[in-house]
C-alpha cells in the first residue's frame, strides 16, 4: 500500500511540473506586449521599458522560467501588478465563494443522479430509466451560464424569490451566503448530474446481472440490501471516479457561471486578471486549480483502496 501510495504522489509531481511548464509558456507565447496592455495606450516606450525591467520580460524566457520556478519552490506564487498584493492572498480572499459554490453543486448533482440512476438501473426498460435517460442528454447538451439566465429570469427577477447577484455584504451570516449561491448552484448543479446519473445507471447495470448478485437474491436476501449493498457497493469504483472528475470540473467550470451571477470568486479574478494580462495572477489561479484536479484525483485512488482492498495488488 504504502508503494502505491508514493507511486500516485510521483506521478502527482510530475504531472504538476508539466503543468507549471505547459502554464509558463502559454502565457508567455500569448500574442501582444504585456507590459503595454498594463500600462495602457497612454504610455511612453520609456514606461513600457522601465516595467519589462521591473517585471522581468527583458529576460529570455528561459531565465525567466527559472527564475519563475524558483519562486514556485519558495510558496511564492508571484505579485499581482493591479491588485498589487501577493498572488496567494487574491487567491485566498476569492476562494470562499467558489468552493461553497462547488460543494453546494456537487451535492446536489449527488442528490438528484444517485438515487436515479439507481433506481433507473433496477427498473431497467421502464418509464423511468426512458425518461432519466431522455433528461439526462438534455442536460448534458445544456449550458451552465444560458440555464443561470433562464434560473435568474424566473426565479430571481419574476419570483424574486432569489437575488440577482452578489454574495451578500461583508457581515452577512453563512446561510445568506448559501442563500446568494443557490440559484448558481443549481444550475451547476443540474448540468453535472446529468454525467453522474449515466455513470451510476452504466455501472449498476454491471453489476445487477453478475452470479453474486442472483446468489444473493436466491438466498432471500431482501432486494433493498442486494441492490444497496451487494449491487451499488461493487459499482461504487466508476461512480466515485466520475464524482471526484465532476469535483474538479465545477472548480475550474465555475469561472463563467460566477461572472452571471457575479459571484466574487476565483473564477471572477481569472477574467479579470486575462483581461487586464496580470501574468502572475493567471499563472497562479491555473496551478491551484490544477493542483486541486491532481489532489482531487489522488484522494479518489485513496479511496479506491476503502471501497475495494484488491485495487492495492
Amino acid at each position: 500500500m504504502i508503494r502505491y501510495i508514493l507511486q500516485r504522489i510521483a506521478g502527482m509531481i510530475v504531472v504538476m511540473f508539466i503543468v507549471v511548464t505547459v502554464v509558463f509558456v502559454i502565457v508567455r507565447v500569448t500574442p501582444g506586449d504585456p507590459a503595454a496592455v498594463m500600462l495602457g495606450p497612454d504610455a511612453t516606450p520609456q514606461d513600457i521599458t522601465d516595467l519589462r525591467t521591473r517585471l522581468g520580460l527583458d529576460q529570455s524566457i528561459f531565465v525567466q522560467y527559472f527564475f519563475y520556478i524558483g519562486q514556485l519552490l519558495k510558496g511564492d506564487l508571484g505579485h499581482s501588478i493591479f491588485l498589487n498584493m501577493p498572488v496567494s492572498a487574491a487567491l485566498m480572499e476569492r476562494a470562499e465563494p467558489t468552493f461553497f459554490l462547488t460543494v453546494f453543486s456537487l451535492l446536489i448533482a449527488c442528490v438528484i443522479a444517485l438515487p436515479i440512476g439507481i433506481y433507473a438501473a433496477y427498473r431497467r426498460g421502464s418509464f423511468i430509466d426512458q425518461a432519466s435517460t431522455l433528461l439526462a442528454m438534455l442536460a448534458a447538451s445544456i449550458p451552465s451560464f444560458w440555464l443561470g439566465l433562464i434560473l435568474m429570469q424566473v426565479f430571481a427577477v419574476r419570483q424574486q424569490w432569489f437575488p440577482v447577484s452578489g454574495y451578500g455584504g461583508p457581515d452577512a451570516a453563512f446561510l445568506d451566503r448559501m442563500y446568494h449561491l443557490t440559484l448558481p448552484a443549481v444550475a451547476l448543479g443540474l448540468v453535472s448530474s446529468a454525467l453522474i446519473l449515466r455513470f451510476t445507471r452504466a455501472s449498476m447495470l454491471d453489476v445487477l446481472g453478475d452470479d453474486y448478485i442472483r446468489t444473493a437474491r436466491a438466498k432471500g436476501v431482501v432486494e433493498r440490501r442486494v441492490v444497496l449493498k451487494h449491487a451499488l457497493k461493487n459499482a461504487l469504483i466508476p461512480i466515485l471516479t466520475v464524482i471526484g472528475l465532476t469535483a474538479a470540473v465545477l472548480i475550474s467550470g465555475a469561472v463563467v457561471t460566477e461572472t452571471v451571477f457575479g459571484l466574487p470568486g476565483v473564477g471572477n479574478l481569472v477574467v479579470s486578471a486575462v483581461l487586464r494580462r496580470d501574468y502572475p495572477v493567471i499563472q497562479g489561479a491555473l496551478l491551484v486549480i490544477a493542483g486541486l484536479y491532481v489532489l482531487i484525483n489522488f484522494a479518489i485512488d485513496m479511496l479506491y483502496l476503502l471501497v475495494d482492498p484488491r485495487v492495492r495488488y
